[in-house]
């Protein structure tokens, strides 16, 4: 095997040369032109490729331990196998390469670039991925992501154990706006649920206009459909963001299934049902009003009377209890 154990090839142009089971430990590659270069089993520790051209080039099974790939062009290449241990890969480019199997940990890659690219079981434990972008890699079950640095060298370190959730939660805890947004979000949202037929449908969108003069966000889903686990899933989700939960119990058909995806899981969400005079609440329903969060039910004759009455008899109580809630939820201080 030929060695070339800190050799200086900077700025070399050398693309599709055979570098098979080399020793280039310490080479200097840097800036170095290597397009569908072959490095397959190579020993490559501490070798210096910064702003090497190496689109197309196979590096399987090599061995790339703390080598310095700064912003590099590493697109479409094979690094099946490749050991890349505390390795520098700040802002290289690995857009559809393969790195099934590889093992990164402890790796900088920081404003790297992973578009399209395929993680299957490769190793990422410990990784800095601050600006890191991973839009549609393949990940798999067996890929490690765990204690994933997402802060920048320098700022107190915060970690995550999922790379495409990474820049969120970056954001999340750094984007003022983004804050902003989301307390905006929960803190305006009204989930609207009851019947979707012509006359109950008149209420609710009456209950709706209402709500947006009282500068809220209300959401009203059809739930009419059968419920499948889609629609599980979605009616979780926007109770979830929402401040409080109004439910019309007149003429009830699928709220009982919602009312159960929602009221046993979200202590901290109100639910104010609401009840035509004229009828009873669905028989099971009482069952509900033994949780807290479950206030009284509002009664209404006309829909005139309810709208007239919405800031007292709805949103009031709501809103006190949303205030309760929140209260028994936050961690006392001093304790």
């Amino acid at each position: 095997m030929p060695d070339l154990t800190g050799a200086d090839l900077a700025n070399a142009k050398l693309a599709v040369v055979d570098f098979r089971g080399c020793y280039l430990s310490g080479a200097r590659l840097v800036g170095a032109t290597l397009v569908g270069a072959y490095f397959d089993g190579s020993r490559m520790v501490g070798t210096k490729l910064g702003g090497a051209l190496l689109a197309d080039a196979s590096f399987v099974d090599a061995d790339l331990t703390s080598a310095d790939l700064m912003n590099a062009d590493i697109s479409r290449a094979r690094l099946n196998g490749a050991c890349l241990v505390r390795a520098n890969l700040t802002a290289a480019r690995f857009d559809m390469a393969c790195l099934d199997g590889a093992d990164l940990k402890d790796a900088w890659l920081i404003m790297a670039s992973l578009v399209r690219s395929s993680l299957l079981g490769t190793d990422l434990t410990g990784c800095n991925v601050y600006g890191c972008s991973v839009w549609d890699s393949k990940i798999s079950s067996d890929t490690k992501q765990s204690n994933l640095i997402i802060t920048f060298p320098g700022q107190a370190t915060i970690t995550v154990d999922n790379v495409e959730v990474a820049q969120f939660i970056y954001t999340l805890l750094n984007n003022d706006s983004v804050r902003d947004m989301i307390d905006t979000i929960t803190s305006k949202v009204v989930l609207i649920l009851g019947r979707f037929t012509p006359e109950r449908k008149t209420i609710l969108d009456a209950l709706r206009a209402e709500l947006r003069k009282r500068n809220y966000l209300p959401l009203l889903f059809d739930f009419d459909a059968p419920a499948s686990r889609d629609l599980t899933e979605t009616i979780s989700l926007l109770a979830r963001m929402a401040r409080f939960v109004i439910a019309d119990l007149t003429d009830a058909k699928s709220l009982p299934q919602e009312l159960a995806i929602i009221v046993p899981d979200l202590p901290s969400v109100p639910v104010q049902p609401l009840l035509h005079t004229t009828e009873r609440a669905y028989g099971m329903f009482e069952h509900w009003q033994r949780y807290p969060w479950v206030l009284p039910i509002c009664r209404y004759d006309v829909l005139e009377e309810l709208i007239a009455s919405l800031g007292q008899t709805v949103i009031a109580p709501s809103e006190q209890k949303a205030l309760e809630l929140r209260k028994l939820t936050q961690p006392q201080r001093g304790t």
